[in-house]
C-alpha cells in the first residue's frame, strides 16, 4: 500500500460556513513622541508584523479576521480589520495528510 501526502487547508466550520486559517504579513506604522534630531528622524521604520487568524470576510479594501470563536454558536472574538494597503502577503495554512492509494 503506497501512501502519499495530500494538502488540506486548515479551517473551521461555524454556522454552516467554512473559515480558512491564514498567515498575514503586514506593515504597522511606528511612532515616537520624544524629541529627536534631524539625523534620527529617518531611522524610525515601520514594523513588519505577522498575524495568524481565520478570515471572516474580505473585499477590495479590507480583510476581517478572528482568532477565537464559540464552539456552540456563531460568536467571534479576537477580531481585527486590516486595510488591504498594509498587507504585504497572505498565505493560507496547509495541513499535510497521509492518504492511501
Amino acid at each position: 500500500m503506497v501512501r502519499r501526502k495530500k494538502a488540506k487547508f486548515r479551517h473551521v466550520i461555524i454556522g454552516n460556513k467554512k473559515y480558512y486559517f491564514y498567515k498575514i504579513e503586514w506593515i504597522d506604522p511606528c511612532g515616537d513622541s520624544g524629541h529627536a534630531e534631524a539625523s534620527e528622524v529617518k531611522e524610525l521604520k515601520p514594523a513588519k508584523m505577522i498575524s495568524q487568524a481565520y478570515i471572516f470576510a474580505k473585499d477590495n479594501k479590507c480583510v476581517w479576521t478572528f482568532a477565537s470563536y464559540d464552539s456552540e454558536q456563531a460568536v467571534f472574538s479576537d477580531r481585527n480589520v486590516f486595510p488591504k494597503c498594509i498587507i504585504t502577503k497572505m498565505e493560507k495554512i496547509t495541513i499535510w495528510v497521509m492518504e492511501s492509494i
